[in-house]
């Protein structure tokens, strides 16, 4: 009995050859009997980027700016008490302007030129003072000064009298005022012209006044009257008409 026939497999020839595709040692790296294939590589150190940091305030620039602070908030304060205790004061008192007027006005002597052309003349004003107030009252003190102007020129001059004014009082002042011009020739030649005319003349009144608040005595302020005249005449010793008469009134501490 003969053996079965056995079929061998046959080789290829032509076949490539099966190699193990994992490389032995890379290309790029140097061979090394000291390289530990087994453990990764460190990562490269990272750069640290400094941190910036704002310069401290200086202490001096922040006792100038506590500095500048205190003293805004103070005169803010004293703004405010100021502004309550005048609106106080004015619902309280309830402050009224006086009031002035001109009654009456005479030349006490004809004008009088002398040889060297200068003018002369005296002039008696009444003047009404009038104070309105119910608790305010006006000392009124020396150094006033009434003057009288046709047009650029002063005519005379004189001073108010020292009294007190009391509330809601009239007081009628009587004041002479005397004067010399120089160089009055157009001036008398223009007065003469206008003797049955219209003769335009302005008071100007420079008067320091105390005022007197309840019992109280306040501060000094300065009273300033301008009165704009229309005479019909300067006749002296007669009735001088006052055609027309306004006052302006204001104060300056």
């Amino acid at each position: 009995m003969t053996d079965p026939q056995r079929i061998h497999p046959m080789h290829d020839i032509e076949a490539p050859s099966h190699r193990d595709s994992s490389p032995l040692v890379p290309s790029i790296t140097p061979k090394s009997d000291n390289v530990n294939y087994h453990h990764p590589l460190p990562p490269p150190p990272q750069r640290t980027i400094p941190m910036m940091h704002s310069n401290p305030p200086k202490k001096r620039r922040s006792c100038c700016c506590k500095f500048f602070c205190c003293i805004f908030s103070t005169l803010l304060i004293l703004i405010v008490a100021i502004a309550i205790t005048a609106g106080v004061l004015y619902l309280v008192f309830r402050p009224n302007l006086p009031k002035y007027s001109v009654d009456e006005l005479r030349i006490i002597n004809q004008f009088d030129t002398s040889g060297n052309n200068n003018l002369f003349v005296t002039f008696n004003v009444t003047i009404t003072a009038r104070n309105p107030n119910k608790k305010i009252g006006f000392f009124y003190v020396g150094g006033s000064q009434i003057t009288a102007w046709y047009e650029e020129t002063q005519l005379c001059e004189g001073s108010l009298p020292k009294f007190y004014q009391g509330h809601r009082n009239i007081t009628v002042l009587n004041i002479p005022m005397i004067g010399q011009t120089k160089d009055t020739n157009d001036l008398v030649n223009t007065l003469e012209q206008e003797q049955k005319g219209t003769i335009p003349l302005n008071l100007k009144v420079t008067q320091p006044v105390r005022i007197k608040v309840g019992k109280l005595e306040l501060f000094k302020i300065n009273f300033r009257v301008g009165c704009n005249l229309v005479v019909d005449s300067l006749s002296a010793n007669s009735d001088i008409k006052i055609i027309s008469n306004s006052c302006k009134f204001k104060f300056r501490l």
